[in-house]
């Protein structure tokens, strides 16, 4: 079942109904939609209660110039479960998708929640010390994204198209393939995934991140090119959470078998 909930006046958020039992809600990263989520609800909708979201300028929601950073994507979020009537449910945030799931536990806290699942973020994007810490990129690179690229159409097509080739995804792809990533992000206009990024970026979620990890069971999957960096950072700050490595940044879509095999085990495992 496909459904709309209006969050605020005017304001309506697209959303995936699949399936019954526990619930399992996904929320896509920076700009992506329910499409990305494709096999993991064929997957998990057989067993599950399946909801996908699209966030507020994402996809089918509604496009508007205000509230696009993650505070108000996390109170976006505690609306669409009320809407719903969900308890129990595991939350599965993908990139900037884990921070809608973090600000949701800052503002609301862990009860309800039944566990976690948060896929290839950092909960702090910037370090100054970004040759140990496990953070976005480096201060500079981050800063030329920003300044260089989400300036107008062409430039968030091009970010896209590089970040989908060198980071996402670790075969070669198809140039549909590649055509449908890009399009993917281009349902936001690049205005708003400025602002989306620079929220991001200058988000802190440790506390959030350290806090869930040891009432709520955690699973975190970090893609192979920083996993060494980003396994030693979650062991200092969440102790008592699962680690799992695959892929790129992508993974759940280029090895969707895996990456449901993977969540399938951890879901078992704190049944």
């Amino acid at each position: 079942m496909n459904t709309y909930i209006e969050v605020e006046p005017g304001i309506e958020l697209f959303v995936q109904d699949t399936g019954s039992g526990e619930p399992i809600v996904f929320i896509p990263g920076f700009t992506f939609t329910t499409e990305v989520f494709t096999e993991q609800v064929k997957h998990f909708s057989k067993t599950h209660r399946v909801i996908v979201i699209d966030p507020r300028s994402h996809g089918r929601s509604t496009m508007t110039v205000h509230g696009n950073d993650y505070v108000t994507h996390g109170t976006d979020l505690t609306k669409v479960l009320k809407h719903l009537k969900i308890e129990n449910v595991t939350l599965v945030g993908w990139s900037f998708g884990c921070l809608t799931v973090w600000e949701y536990i800052r503002q609301f806290g862990t009860v309800g929640i039944k566990s976690l699942v948060l896929i290839d973020m950092p909960p702090k994007s910037l370090s100054l010390h970004q040759d140990q810490d496990w953070v976005e990129g480096k201060l500079d690179d981050m800063a030329a994204a920003y300044t260089n690229y989400l300036r107008n159409p062409k430039g968030q097509r091009d970010f896209i198209s590089a970040y989908a080739t060198g980071v996402m995804v670790q075969r070669e792809l198809k140039e549909e393939e590649l055509n449908w990533i890009v399009e993917q992000s281009l349902k936001t206009p690049y205005y708003i995934a400025a602002n989306l990024f620079s929220s991001g970026l200058f988000s802190d979620y440790r506390e959030e991140a350290a806090e869930s990890s040891e009432s709520v069971p955690t699973l975190f999957v970090v893609a192979e090119h920083w996993a060494e960096v980003a396994a030693y950072s979650l062991r200092k700050l969440a102790p008592k959470a699962s680690v799992e490595v695959l892929g790129g940044h992508l993974m759940f879509w280029e090895y969707s078998e895996k990456f449901n095999g993977v969540v399938e085990s951890f879901l078992g495992g704190n049944g």
